[in-house]
């Protein structure tokens, strides 16, 4: 295996950066000389269609030693991924324990598991929702064909030897993968756990800030992209395709990582969800739960996401006369939530780090009885949450979950109780 680099990052979201790791691999002034420099070949990477808008459009060219038509046909691999299927629709809340890693050797791709989608991978909109479990590195690439990939450690650190060069990422950061990008998960640490949101639709980008203003939430300059790597590896190499759901396999002759330069905006990142600048009450009552989102991608509806990535960090509470902790609600949108670690300030029990739920749309829900208990006993001084971090894809779309998610042993049967004991306090005056 080749030797890796120490890593170096390129700052900003959306950027259209220019990386060489060599010099003159990249033409000036054009994108596709006749003959590139180096003896290398020039390819186009679009993430978009052609046509959309400028502002909407990503695409990246790469200059590599051997282009990707390079390969002899796929076949479909013998071990494909688990809860591919779908099981049945279910209006019932759901959660997950946390999910074991394997005790056989598992790699990355071998390690997924399907826990729900909105709908089949050809969707235009939409998403899917899976938790990868390893303790082994990649020994193979692999591309998702599907939709961008954004990854959630919430165990072990990944070194992702990427196209356009190499990124590490830990539990409280994100990666994000563009859709067809090729790359490989390496472990730093003997295991690794997490989540992924596989997006079929637009692009993740960063949420508009309305009367925000101009600061506040994820800062672009904070998102990092990779410079560019490469190795010169005439050797097979199994290359991995997601497609439609399925896994496909071909064997290259040389490494998929061979691109010497690149330019363009079609690029993996990584966010530190530390940085993330949150925002809340300073008098009375609960902002709208958008305002701890981190990246989004538009639906077809306005205003309604096909996919929000929101993140419940450390923050103050300081809110008067406030009922703290996340309210009673009944939702239009779908969410699918995971906890990265500590306590989720709405659960005091059952919601577990690496552990996982889904509450659909109407589906009603919110703190569990103990948690009520004590947050309408509380002495409302200013306190601080620490110590913990929850996420949620939140979506228009309804999530199904898969047959594998319904039947798997992590699955809470009895998380209706954790509503039981909800005392019966009308006709009571409040205590001042």
């Amino acid at each position: 295996m080749t030797t890796l680099p120490a890593l170096n990052y390129q700052s900003g979201f959306g950027n259209h950066f220019t990386s060489e790791a060599l010099p003159g691999a990249v033409p000036v002034g054009q994108n596709s000389p006749q003959r590139p420099a180096l003896g290398l070949y020039a390819e186009q990477f679009s993430g978009t269609a052609f046509t959309v808008p400028r502002s909407e459009a990503r695409r990246t060219w790469m200059y590599r030693i051997m282009p990707s038509a390079a390969h002899p046909a796929y076949t479909p691999l013998a071990r494909q991924i688990r809860g591919s299927e779908d099981g049945t629709p279910t209006p019932n809340r759901l959660r997950w324990n946390a999910f074991d890693v394997p005790a056989e050797p598992t790699d990355f791709l071998d390690g997924l598991v399907a826990l729900a989608r909105t709908a089949a991978a050809e969707q235009a909109e939409g998403v899917s929702v899976y938790v990868y479990g390893a303790n082994q590195s990649m020994q193979r690439a692999l591309f998702n064909a599907d939709g961008e990939w954004l990854i959630v450690p919430q165990q072990g650190r990944l070194r992702i030897i990427t196209e356009l060069g190499l990124i590490e990422v830990a539990p409280q950061q994100i990666v994000v993968l563009p859709r067809g990008l090729k790359f490989s998960v390496h472990l730093l640490d003997a295991t690794a756990r997490g989540y992924i949101c596989e997006n079929h639709g637009c692009p993740l980008r960063l949420p508009e800030l309305g009367p925000i203003g101009s600061n506040g939430l994820a800062n672009p300059r904070d998102f990092q992209a990779p410079c560019a790597w490469f190795e010169d590896r005439q050797e097979p190499v199994a290359l991995v395709q997601k497609f439609l759901g399925r896994l496909w396999t071909t064997t290259l002759s040389h490494s998929p990582f061979d691109v010497v330069g690149w330019h363009g905006n079609n690029v993996p990142y990584r966010y530190d969800l530390r940085q993330f600048n949150t925002l809340g009450t300073v008098s009375f009552d609960h902002p709208d739960p958008s305002i701890f989102t981190v990246l989004t991608s538009p639906g077809a509806v306005p205003g309604q996401a096909n996919v929000d990535f929101v993140i419940f960090p450390p923050r103050w509470m300081v809110a008067q006369n406030t009922f703290r902790p996340p309210w009673f609600h009944r939702n239009r949108m779908n969410e699918f939530m995971g906890l990265i670690e500590g306590i989720y300030d709405a659960k005091a029990a059952g919601f577990m780090p690496g552990g996982a739920s889904l509450h659909n749309c109407m589906s009603a829900h919110g703190p569990d009885h103990l948690t009520v208990q004590n947050a309408m006993a509380a002495d409302l001084v200013p306190h601080k949450i620490e110590n913990t971090l929850a996420f949620m894809f939140e979506t228009g779309k309804v999530l199904r979950p898969s047959h594998h998610a319904l039947a798997c042993p992590q699955l809470q049967n009895d998380y209706d109780h954790c509503w039981d004991g909800m005392a019966r306090t009308f006709g009571r005056e409040p205590q001042a």
